[in-house]
Order: structure tokens, then C-alpha cells, then sequence
């Protein structure tokens, strides 16, 4: 039997996965002690269940990720037969190199404890740099948002009275570590590969987080509909300085293609008066109302994640 518990990280998504699968999710106590330590205790019968942990571990990272290792821990004390992951946006993918001597490779070390702790399976959506893949010595399925995103911009610029081909529609990579993800969105928006991926040049600033600097785009965006495509967005920055290099080169509308917003605080209020016309993103990451900006749109992966649970279901 097939169990859905969730973590505190991203509730109301984890609900809709639970209606998608025509289930309720399992009971769980999760407490948050003032000293900051948790505990968490299952509060249902999983022996010999397959049981799915739905939680992003995102801001507060490092809280969200010792409640996911806690309630893995539980589950395989109540003797679940499999404990699978599902973690929609993968804290600290980002930090899957070493950038500097002396730097640790983070990425690496919660892939050791997800491992350690007895999970069977991990999930996530749109893994930073999929090289990652290759750390896990289990189970692991990197699955896309890019479907969902790129039919809500379809129809997004149908409604504008813009057709999604190549010759009005420019893709561009905020960087060149993002160009083969911007090439397969570029993929499943026009249904093929023939277009031209603009990309551009950024240098970014080891020495001061969230920090870089745009020199320079490369590619054809005169007189088109540009849209920038990125797996996650923090600061801003580059979004933004990608978005005004393609209107300085001729573009005549910028939309970005986000699948997780991570926003740092300042960063709704930066886009919101940004040359950004929208900004579409998924529900990766439990968003505070505060966060909330009017140039934003949203579009759920719950089906996305519901769907790949239900061929789970099949498989076991």
C-alpha cells in the first residue's frame, strides 16, 4: 500500500498531490521545539507500506532537511517496507562543486544522508545541474516542470495574440551553464529543435552571495518575444540584467521561465519593477503571501508529481 506523508515545508502542494492520488495524506506529529530542535513521530500503521515523503527543502533549508531525515528515521523504525523521497525543490544542488580551495562540495553531503538514513528513492524537479544524478548510489528520477510551464506561456502569449514560433519567440539562458536547459523548455514550447538559444555572458562574484554581473548577450531577439529560462531564482539579478540586455539588443517583451523561486527578501518587490512583463514560476516552494507580486503566475506541478506516484503505485 502506497502512503503520502508531508513535511511542514510545502503543505498545501502536498495536499493536492494527495487529491490527485484520491487519498488523504498519513497522519504525522511534526514539532518545532523553542530551542529549535524538532521531533517527529508517525502517527499511522506503515508496515510494510510504501511510504512517500513529500517536502521541498527550501528556505529554512537546514530545518526542512532534518525533518525529512527524522521522519525517514521514523518510518523505517515503524518498519515501512520502502521509504521514498519526494522532494520538489533539492536544497543545496547549487553547491555541487568546489568553487574555491577549502570549499565543501554540500550537494554531495545531504545525498550521503538521504542515503545513510535508509531511503529507498529520491524525486525531485529540475535538479540543478543534472551531472548530480551521477553522485546517487540509489534510485533517483529527476522529473520536469518545463511541460507544465511551457503550456501556461502558450497560452499566455495565444491570449497576446503571439504564436509560439521560432521566428517571434526568442529562448535565452541567463548564463552559459543553463543553456541545455533552456534548449530542452525551448523543446517542448515549439515541439522541436530547430530555433536559436540566445545566451548570456555572466560573471559572477565568489566572494559575495548572490552576486554577478551581466557583459554581455549573444543571439538573434530583434523584434521577438523573449523568454528567459532558469531552474531557480533567488536574487533576481540575473533575471533582471538578462532581461535588459534583451530590450537593449530589440526585444519587444521579456517573460521568464522560473521553475523554482527561492526568493530572497526584496527579491518579489526587485521583479515586480524589473523590465520583466511576467514572470511564471511553479509551486515548488511554498510561497509567503508577502513574496506575492501582481507580474507573477503561478502553475502547480501537483499533477506532475501525482501522475509519476500513480506508475509508482503500478511498479510496486
Amino acid at each position: 500500500m502506497l502512503k503520502l506523508f508531508s513535511g511542514t515545508s510545502n503543505q498545501p502542494l502536498s495536499e493536492q498531490v494527495a487529491n490527485g492520488l484520491n487519498q488523504s495524506l498519513a497522519k504525522v506529529e511534526v514539532v518545532q521545539f523553542e530551542n529549535s530542535e524538532v521531533r517527529v513521530r508517525v502517527e499511522e500503521d506503515v508496515k510494510n507500506d510504501t511510504c512517500v515523503i513529500i517536502q521541498s527543502t527550501s528556505n529554512p533549508t537546514n530545518s526542512n532537511l532534518m525533518e525529512l531525515f527524522l521522519m525517514a528515521d521514523a518510518l523505517r523504525r515503524e518498519e515501512a517496507r520502502r521509504v521514498i523521497a519526494m522532494i520538489p525543490y533539492f536544497g543545496y544542488a547549487r553547491q555541487d562543486i568546489q568553487h574555491r580551495p577549502g570549499e565543501c562540495v554540500s550537494a554531495n553531503v545531504i545525498i550521503r544522508f538521504l542515503e545513510s538514513i535508509g531511503i529507498h528513492k529520491v524525486y525531485t524537479v529540475n535538479l540543478h545541474d543534472e551531472a548530480t544524478e551521477g553522485v546517487f548510489d540509489i534510485p533517483f528520477k529527476n522529473m520536469s516542470a518545463f511541460s507544465v510551464l511551457a503550456e501556461e506561456i502558450h497560452t499566455y502569449l495565444q491570449e497576446k495574440g503571439i504564436e509560439a514560433d521560432p521566428s517571434r519567440i526568442a529562448v535565452i539562458s541567463p548564463d552559459q551553464g543553463g543553456i541545455e536547459r533552456a534548449r530542452k523548455f525551448g523543446e517542448v514550447l515549439f515541439g522541436h529543435s530547430n530555433f536559436n538559444l540566445a545566451v548570456t555572458e555572466k560573471r559572477r562574484d565568489l566572494q559575495n552571495m548572490h552576486e554577478s554581473k551581466a557583459l554581455n548577450l549573444y543571439g538573434d531577439v530583434k523584434d521577438k518575444t523573449a523568454i528567459i529560462v532558469d531552474d531557480v531564482a533567488t536574487s533576481g539579478r540575473t533575471l533582471i540584467h538578462a532581461a535588459e540586455f534583451a530590450l537593449e539588443q530589440g526585444a519587444t517583451s521579456v517573460i521568464a521561465a522560473i521553475v523554482h523561486r527561492d526568493f530572497a527578501p526584496g527579491t518579489s518587490e526587485k521583479l515586480q519593477n524589473s523590465s520583466l512583463e511576467a514572470f511564471f514560476t511553479t509551486d515548488t516552494i511554498a510561497l509567503k503571501d508577502e513574496y506575492r507580486f501582481e507580474k507573477m503566475r503561478e502553475v502547480s506541478i501537483a499533477n506532475t508529481i501525482a501522475e509519476e506516484l500513480k506508475g509508482l503505485v503500478k511498479s510496486y
